[in-house]
């Protein structure tokens, strides 16, 4: 009979019946027909092809798929999809070396015997098919950690409790799979097997670590103790490097005691130190490749040999002192407060150019590939061209006063002046951001050295995605891709209230609401502000006020040090505080305060820490990876 029926005659049959049941029996139903309505087309699928779809999905969309069943775990479970996630972003996996071959090359080793302040006119056991309750796990991390973003953000006091509490019971739902040794433990002795998921958690972590920001605060060197065989003097320069062939992280501090001194990040001692060459203060330093080159108020520029111990060269071309230092792999670069630019070939050391446009001491320097970006007491950056010595633009009064710092990546920029303000653009669109309501708009008519328009430059825009795919900040020069804040002109925001502890140990400060100013490329950018800061910079005063100050987002002194990163810009200023702005829109992220008591002078960053050193004598850690293994990332 129900062969003859149609299909029509069968749905009004199947409808009289269900009306006449009662609504309990019609939701058991409900039930049992629901899954005969649901087709798993992802599931059925061949599993290669199935990957190719999950490998277009975001992170936080496949840790939801894995809670659906089985399948679906493993597929969002996958390394390759994990890994793909990982490339887009750089970041890659480091196999620790064995424990008797990092013991080799921990010996301590110094080299022979022998004022200016440098600014002129977890996760071991982790199993990839950990099963729900792990997804689970890792889903109210998350979620924990996006509560106490939104808290920090707000000012609330009430959401990062809550926070804490889910994070607490999600770490226990976890616990099985995640040691968490200390970012500065021992180096482990077995090779593990890479895992991209793993991976890709911890910089995710890190990052949120930045954004709320949670960090303890270490110092590696203060004044007086000098038992780790420490600086005599002020800390003028520093740099992280890590030994390509072995992943050793360590620091370079360059001091006016006329050394330079490697610093072991394990023992917290230094291990080597190079002197003898330098007749006074050495105030920047870029390590490289096995090289280092020096800089000093001496006039002179040193390049050392870090696998032989040995000097390569001394150049003294400058007539005053030198700066700032930088090289890659064809040039090295220098500039003075002599007002030029000197370019040589690498690693020879024969000169190439020298560049003479501006009209004041050239503060500082950055090299990206065959591109030099130079700012100056003049007010003004330069970006020129190190194959043919050419300025390819300039970009006059880009501050109200002197640029004391700069940092790029084309076709980003970001510097810092003695205005106390941070200037960050796209090169190419003109578009960016400024912590100033005062600095003009960015414009398409920046000019050459006669005033003339001139020829588009040579690198793409940056994207708007590309911050999803940048890599890890470059460790002489610094990390950025761009995407430019496409609003209006805004002031300043309004003050904020920031939370310190006055203790060392973990801080919890509050992320900052403050607005920075952000432009569009609507006007010209050569105002026709006349004058210049002639003899550099000379700031002396320390400002920003105590702990639990109400603070503005600007910083209230010099801002001596800047570094793009793929997520942030960091910012380290005479007022001693170090702050944290997000690369996309400039707002304020984190307010460091507490750490030094004297001017800062320079800052280096990874994705792990931010370090510091000053006028005070003092080495700081600010480790945002306390507590998680970080023993499986490659650090610049």
């Amino acid at each position: 009979m129900e062969k003859d029926l149609s299909i029509q005659d069968r749905e009004e049959l199947a409808l009289k019946l269900l009306a006449s049941l009662p609504r309990s029996r019609l939701a058991v139903l409900q039930q049992q027909i629901t899954p005969l309505l649901q087709f798993d087309i992802v599931g059925c699928l061949p599993t290669e092809v199935a990957l190719q779809v999950f490998s277009y999905l975001p992170y936080q969309t496949l840790l939801s798929c894995s809670l659906l069943n089985k399948r679906w775990q493993r597929l969002a479970n996958d390394q390759t999809v994990w890994k793909k996630l990982c490339a887009a972003h750089g970041w890659a996996w480091r196999q620790p070396p064995s424990r008797s071959h990092a013991q080799a090359h921990n010996r301590p080793r110094e080299w022979d015997d022998s004022d200016d302040e440098g600014i002129g006119d977890s996760d071991e056991d982790y199993d990839d098919g950990g099963g729900l309750e792990e997804a689970k796990a890792e889903l109210a991390m998350m979620h924990a950690e996006l509560v106490g973003l939104r808290s920090a953000g707000s000012g609330s006091s009430g959401g990062g409790s809550h926070a804490s509490v889910l994070y607490t019971r999600a770490r226990a739902l976890a616990r099985s799979r995640h040691s968490a040794p200390s970012i500065f433990n021992s180096i482990a002795d077995f090779r593990r097997k890479p895992d991209y998921k793993l991976l890709h958690q911890t910089h995710v972590r890190l990052r949120n670590r930045f954004l709320t920001p949670s960090y303890r605060l270490s110092p590696l060197q203060t004044k007086g103790s000098l038992n780790n065989g420490g600086h005599t003097s002020t800390i003028y320069c520093l740099q992280l490097y890590t030994y390509p062939e072995t992943g050793r992280q360590v620091l370079f501090t360059g001091s006016r005691d006329r050394t330079v001194r490697e610093w072991n990040l394990t023992t917290r001692a230094v291990e080597r130190v190079i002197g003898g060459v330098h007749a006074s203060s050495v105030l920047s330093i870029c390590a490289s490749d096995g090289y280092l080159a020096s800089a000093g108020s001496d006039r002179q520029v040193a390049l050392w040999d870090l696998r032989t111990n040995k000097l390569v060269k001394v150049i003294a071309d400058h007539e005053d002192s030198v700066l700032c230092v930088r090289f890659n792999e064809e040039y090295l670069v220098s500039c003075s407060k002599d007002r030029t630019v000197r370019v040589y070939e690498f690693p020879s050391l024969q000169p190439l150019f020298v560049l003479d446009e501006h009209r004041a001491a050239v503060n500082t320097v950055s090299l990206s590939g065959s591109y030099i970006f130079t700012g100056s007491g003049d007010r003004s950056i330069r970006l020129w061209d190190a194959k043919t010595g050419k300025l390819l633009r300039t970009f006059d009064n880009h501050h109200t006063r002197g640029i004391a710092s700069i940092d790029f990546k084309p076709p980003i920029v970001v510097s810092g002046s003695s205005d106390k303000h941070i200037r960050l653009f796209d090169v190419t669109t003109l578009q960016g951001w400024s912590t100033s309501s005062e600095h003009p708009t960015a414009s398409g008519s920046a000019l050459g050295p006669n005033g003339r328009g001139l020829a588009p430059l040579p690198f793409p825009p940056a994207s708007p995605t590309s911050a999803d795919s940048a890599g890890p900040a470059c460790p002489s020069c610094g990390q950025c891709s761009s995407s430019s804040a496409r609003v209006g002109h805004f002031g300043i925001g309004a003050p904020e209230a920031v939370r310190r502890s006055t203790s060392l140990g973990t801080r919890h400060g509050s992320a900052g609401n403050g607005a920075a100013a952000f432009y569009q490329s609507d006007s010209a950018l050569n105002m026709g502000v006349g004058g210049y800061d002639q003899g550099g910079f000379d700031e002396p005063g320390v400002g920003g006020g105590g702990n639990g100050a109400l603070r503005t987002p600007m910083h209230s002194g010099l801002v001596r040090s800047v570094l793009l990163g793929e997520d942030f810009v960091i910012s380290g200023s005479y007022d001693v505080s170090i702050k944290v702005w997000d690369r996309k829109s400039g707002a304020l992220v984190a307010d460091l305060t507490g750490g030094h008591t004297g001017r800062i002078f320079c800052i280096a960053a990874d994705c792990t820490k931010i370090v510091s050193c000053g006028e005070d004598q003092t080495i700081c850690i600010w480790d945002f990876g306390h507590g998680i293994d970080t023993s499986f990332l490659k650090l610049a």
